[in-house]
């Protein structure tokens, strides 16, 4: 289809024809359930990194922060076993390695074992939030098109990489700035705290860290969730479909409008014949003369009421009369009982109370026709 636009054309004032199918190829549609689908069965979902990573940062020092007591005695006691070690005579003696080994490994499993798991079970929690549970092996597959140098041009100068160098120099920045902002307030207490004895000392230090640490998964945490929303838009942007797509998809789903005709013509050319293969077997023909007519049977022994077996108007109904003359039908005129059983009763069903005397009459008159 095709439109005019305007009266300036290069060259001369001639209308200058239009496509409009251009607006039907732009991806300006959110995508339909069943593209949504297909995309994840792909393994191509919405998900940040950053916000898994900030995450599982976050979740990682308030576990330090639950266990720091814990993880504190394991350490105390690990190193006053290796410090009495050392002026014992038992190092002179075969097997003395496995014993600090063994309590070493012990240490070392109960420390990070409990803090790994947590981290874990929440990034893992996380990505499933995001994306669900989806299982594919379409990211595994072989395809070629990635070894080609030309594609992977277009994806390393693409808007996408300019947005991810954009993100991680913004990163480097933010984190420049708080480390800096940081050390600029904590280090004349720092300097401060190495005149202090140990323990002073370290508790200072320590809070100088965890200060620092906070600051940073903050920031993380607060560029993760801005990372997460510009992922859902672009991933939305992504799987976008023009309208010529959703009209394709909705034919395979419902069928192709001109298949779908093509069915129902069938269906009533079929419906048709058989309802002609009946006219034959009626016992009357009732028309009103010209425009309609309707075929009843009746048998005392199958049926509680005559049934109408064919009804047409038109077309129809001339052929159906064609075919009762042809096979010895009687055709009766009536206007108005015709008119009652093509309205009031679809073929295959019997006719209403209210038609009975009136089907009576013209079925006794053909009996007794018959008998004569």
């Amino acid at each position: 289809m095709t439109l005019l636009l305007g009266q300036r054309a290069v060259g001369g004032g001639r209308p200058v024809p239009f496509d409009l199918q251009f607006f039907a190829q732009e991806r300006t549609e959110p995508a339909t359930p069943k593209k949504r689908q297909k995309v994840r069965s792909e393994g191509r979902v919405c998900v940040s990194r950053d916000l898994t990573a900030a995450v599982g940062i976050l979740t990682g020092l308030a576990s330090l922060l639950l266990l720091g007591p814990f993880i504190y005695g394991l350490f105390l006691a690990l190193l006053q076993l290796s410090i009495r070690f050392m002026g014992d005579k038992i190092l002179l003696r075969e097997g003395w390695f496995p014993i600090l080994s063994l309590e070493a490994i012990k240490s070392y499993f109960l420390t990070w074992l409990p803090l790994g798991g947590l981290v874990a079970i929440l990034a893992v929690a996380v990505i499933v939030w995001q994306v669900g549970w989806t299982v594919t092996g379409e990211p595994f597959k072989i395809n070629l098109d990635r070894l080609n140098p030309i594609s992977g041009m277009k994806k390393i100068v693409s808007l996408r990489s300019l947005v991810e160098l954009l993100k991680g120099l913004l990163k480097a920045a933010v984190f420049a700035v708080v480390i800096y902002t940081a050390i600029r307030d904590y280090l004349p207490d720092t300097l401060r705290a190495m005149q202090f004895p140990l323990g002073h000392g370290s508790a200072a230090f320590w809070n100088m860290l965890w200060s620092l640490a906070m600051r940073l998964a903050a920031m993380l945490l607060i560029m993760a969730l801005i990372d997460y929303m510009y992922q859902k838009w672009e991933f939305e942007r992504s799987i976008r479909m023009s309208r010529q797509e959703i009209k394709e998809e909705f034919r395979q789903m419902e069928g192709d409008p001109q298949i779908k005709n093509k069915i129902r013509q069938k269906q009533r050319e079929l419906a048709k014949k058989r309802m002609m293969a009946s006219v034959p077997k009626a016992d009357v023909v009732i028309t009103n003369p010209t425009t309609l007519a309707v075929a009843l049977e009746y048998d005392r022994e199958l049926m509680s009421a005559p049934q109408v077996v064919a009804k047409g108007r038109g077309i129809v109904a001339q052929r159906i009369r064609e075919l009762a003359r042809a096979h010895g039908v009687p055709v009766v005129e009536n206007k108005p009982l015709a008119w009652a059983l093509f309205e009031g009763v679809e073929i295959g069903e019997e006719i209403s109370e209210e038609l009975y005397r009136g089907v009576a009459e013209i079925l006794a008159m053909v009996y007794r026709l018959r008998a004569g």
